[in-house]
């Protein structure tokens, strides 16, 4: 399933806080852990031009701090580490997406069955 970019963009620093909340991590490796736990689901949209700005939206504000450290190639890396404010940030933002989604579901399934019907187009004879 590809998700719709709309439905993403409010939900991106709730997804990092969460990655970086289980422990530090570089940006590439955040990408690859979002795509697979998702099924796949955000390949084509969360990408690098959008996780880097908001990392560091995300370090501006305090809510992450970086580093670097050599990985075992010899290669640099840049990590990400949630700080306090994070944690708590990521606690309001469960919070909010909870409640939002739990609205969002409870008008879904008051749906009847006609108005799904009306949705979906009328029925072929």
């Amino acid at each position: 399933m590809k998700a719709d970019k709309n439905l993403l963009s409010g939900s991106t620093t709730l997804l990092v806080l969460s990655l970086l909340a289980a422990g530090d991590k570089y940006g590439y490796e955040m990408i690859a852990e979002l795509d697979a736990r998702s099924d796949h689901t955000f390949t084509l949209t969360l990408k690098e031009g959008t996780l880097y700005p908001i990392l560091h939206g995300l370090e501006k504000d305090g809510a992450v701090n970086s580093y670097t450290r050599e990985a075992s190639t010899g290669r640099t890396r840049k990590y990400y580490h949630i700080t306090r404010k994070g944690l708590r940030r990521l606690e309001e933002q469960k919070r909010e997406w909870t409640a939002f989604s739990q609205k969002v579901n409870a008008i879904l399934s008051a749906l009847s069955p006609a108005e799904g019907e009306a949705l979906s187009g009328p029925a072929s004879s």
